[in-house]
C-alpha cells in the first residue's frame, strides 16, 4: 500500500469514527430523553380543552404565510379562528401521514443494513419516536374536531411505494426526508421564538415535536454528510438536481393547504396564489426554510452550477445558514413588497 493509500484509509478511520460517535451520541439522547404522547402531554386538563371562539387559535401574524396575509387579518374574529384550528390540524395530519411513510422508510432500510451498523440502533429509535408523533397529531386532530385531509390525494395514493425507494437509493430517501421534516421543523421554530399566546395543546405537541425532531434532522445531514462525497460524480450531479426538485415539491404538499380549504372558507384564488407562493413575503419563507439545506449541499459538493440554477429557478434560493438552525434576522418582506426586493437579498450573498 502506498503512502496515499495509507494516509487515505486513515482518514476514512477516523470520518468512519467520527460518524459512529455522533450515532451512538443520537442513539444514547434517545434513549434517555424521549417523549410519550399520553404521558407527557396532559390531554384532560382543563387548560387544555378545546373550546368554541378561542383566540388563541388565529394564526400567528409574523410566521404563518396566511396568518400574515390582509385577506385574513380582515376577517372577523370568529372566522380568523375557525381558518386557524382548521389549518393548523391540518398541517398536524400532513405531518402524521409524512411521518407514517418515513416510518416505513426507516424500518425497510434497517432491515438491509450488515450485522454491527451502527445506523440500526439509531433507525429504530427514530422509528419509535416517529410512531409516537404520528399518535400525538391524530390526537391533535381529534381533539380539534376538524375533518382534514393532510397530504394532497395523489401524495396519499403514491405513499405505500415511496419507501421503497430507501434500499436503492438511500441518499435520494434522505433528501426527501429533509424536504418534509426541514419545513414543519422551520415554521414549528419560528412560531415558538414568536412567542404568541399559543393554545396549550399546540404549544406542547410543537415543544415535544421540536425536539426530538433535532436528532431526526441531525441524522440525516450526518448521513448524507458521509454518503455524497463517496457517491459517483454522475450520482451525485443526478442527486445535486433532484434535491431541490424535491425540496420545492415536498415544501409545497406541506405547507401549501388543499383546495378544500380555499372552497370551506371563501377564500378568493388570487389571495391563495400570492400566498402559495407568488408574493414577495411568501419567497422568502421559501428561501428561509432551506437555509440549513443549501449548507448542507455545499459542504457535499452537490452545489454545482446547474443545480444552483434549479434552487434559483424554484425560488428557493438564497444564503446558506453558518450553522444549524441559525434563526433568520433580516426584516419580514411585506405583501406590498416589489419582488425585486427579494431577488435582491437573495444575490447579495452567494449560494
Amino acid at each position: 500500500m502506498s503512502l496515499r493509500e495509507k494516509l487515505r484509509a486513515k482518514k476514512e478511520v477516523r470520518a468512519d469514527a467520527s460518524y459512529v460517535q455522533v450515532l451512538e451520541t443520537l442513539s444514547h439522547g434517545s434513549t434517555n430523553r424521549n417523549f410519550d404522547p399520553f404521558i407527557d402531554i396532559d390531554w384532560d386538563n382543563p387548560e387544555y380543552a378545546v373550546v368554541p371562539n378561542d383566540p388563541r387559535w388565529v394564526l400567528p401574524h409574523r410566521t404563518d404565510p396566511f396568518g400574515r396575509h390582509p385577506w385574513y387579518q380582515a376577517q372577523p374574529l370568529e372566522k380568523q379562528i375557525e381558518i386557524g384550528m382548521w389549518r393548523q390540524a391540518n398541517v398536524a395530519k400532513v405531518g402524521l401521514h409524512f411521518e407514517s411513510i418515513l416510518i416505513r422508510g426507516l424500518i425497510q432500510y434497517a432491515f438491509s443494513v450488515p450485522n454491527g451498523s451502527p445506523e440500526f440502533r439509531y433507525l429504530n429509535h427514530e422509528s419509535i419516536e416517529e410512531c409516537n408523533h404520528t399518535l400525538m397529531f391524530q390526537e391533535m386532530v381529534n381533539r380539534l374536531g376538524v375533518d382534514v385531509p393532510g397530504m394532497p390525494r395523489l401524495l396519499r395514493w403514491l405513499s405505500p411505494f415511496v419507501p421503497l425507494a430507501s434500499t436503492p437509493f438511500p441518499e435520494m430517501f434522505f433528501v426527501g426526508v429533509l424536504a418534509g421534516e426541514e419545513p414543519i421543523d422551520h415554521t414549528q421554530k419560528n412560531v415558538l421564538r414568536e412567542g404568541d399566546n399559543l393554545h396549550p395543546i399546540m404549544k406542547r405537541v410543537m415543544e415535544i415535536h421540536v425536539a426530538e425532531e433535532a436528532r431526526h434532522i441531525s441524522f440525516a445531514h450526518e448521513y448524507l454528510r458521509k454518503r455524497v462525497p463517496a457517491m459517483h460524480w454522475f450520482n451525485r450531479f443526478v442527486l445535486s438536481i433532484a434535491t431541490p426538485i424535491t425540496m420545492r415539491v415536498l415544501m409545497g404538499a406541506i405547507m401549501t393547504p388543499p383546495r378544500s380549504f380555499a372552497r370551506k372558507f371563501d377564500i378568493p384564488q388570487d389571495v391563495m396564489k400570492e400566498i402559495f407562493w407568488k408574493s414577495p413575503a411568501s419567497r422568502q419563507t421559501m428561501s428561509e426554510v432551506f437555509s440549513d439545506v443549501r449548507m448542507l449541499v455545499r459542504e457535499t459538493g452537490m452545489m454545482n452550477p446547474v443545480a444552483k440554477l434549479v434552487w434559483r429557478v424554484l425560488h428557493i434560493d438564497g444564503r446558506a445558514a453558518r450553522y444549524r438552525s441559525e434563526p433568520q434576522r433580516g426584516p419580514l418582506v411585506n405583501y406590498s413588497a416589489p419582488e425585486a426586493a427579494v431577488a435582491d437579498s437573495h444575490s447579495a450573498v452567494p449560494a
